[in-house]
């Protein structure tokens, strides 16, 4: 075996150890970000569902389009995810539940800034007027106050 052959593979082993510490460290885990059971409206309805009727719409005798808050955030944010939570979890010394932890709550606070910021499909003329003010997903702040950040590690 020549001495180009021997170096890759003693780099190619070092490399598979590092990856097997890091891993080691990081240990398993998840993290949810969302509108979790038993966050209700002062009425007992789930906030849950009210997240889903404005994401998806809903039919009915109120009904509303679309409004896809989530959706959107996932959209414009997914793809920095991943450098975000390898940049974390060097800053932790890859610490797994402080690495989630905090990458949970960038997601939640990015979660709430899509809704402030949706302002499509526009409130109808009813709602406008029983609200008071024209600003989609926000009527009490309840909703945008319930996300919630959950980790398991």
């Amino acid at each position: 075996m020549d001495d180009n052959v021997r170096r890759a593979m003693k780099l190619e082993a070092n490399v598979a150890r590092k990856l097997d510490d890091i891993s080691r460290k990081m240990g398993g885990g998840s993290v949810s970000i969302g509108f979790m059971g038993g966050a209700p409206y002062p009425d007992g309805t789930p906030v849950a569902a009210v997240a889903f009727w404005n994401e998806f719409g809903h039919e009915g005798p109120f009904p509303a389009p679309p409004r896809p808050f989530f959706r959107n955030m996932i959209e414009e944010h997914q793809k920095e995810w991943p450098e975000e939570m390898a940049r974390t979890a060097k800053a932790t010394d890859y610490d797994g539940k402080k690495v989630l932890g905090i990458i949970g709550d960038h997601i939640k606070g990015q979660l709430v800034q899509s809704i402030m910021d949706l302002t499509e499909p526009a409130l109808s003329d009813v709602t406008v007027a029983r609200k008071g003010f024209a600003k989609p997903l926000v009527d009490t702040g309840h909703m945008k106050d319930s996300v919630t950040v959950k980790v398991d590690a």
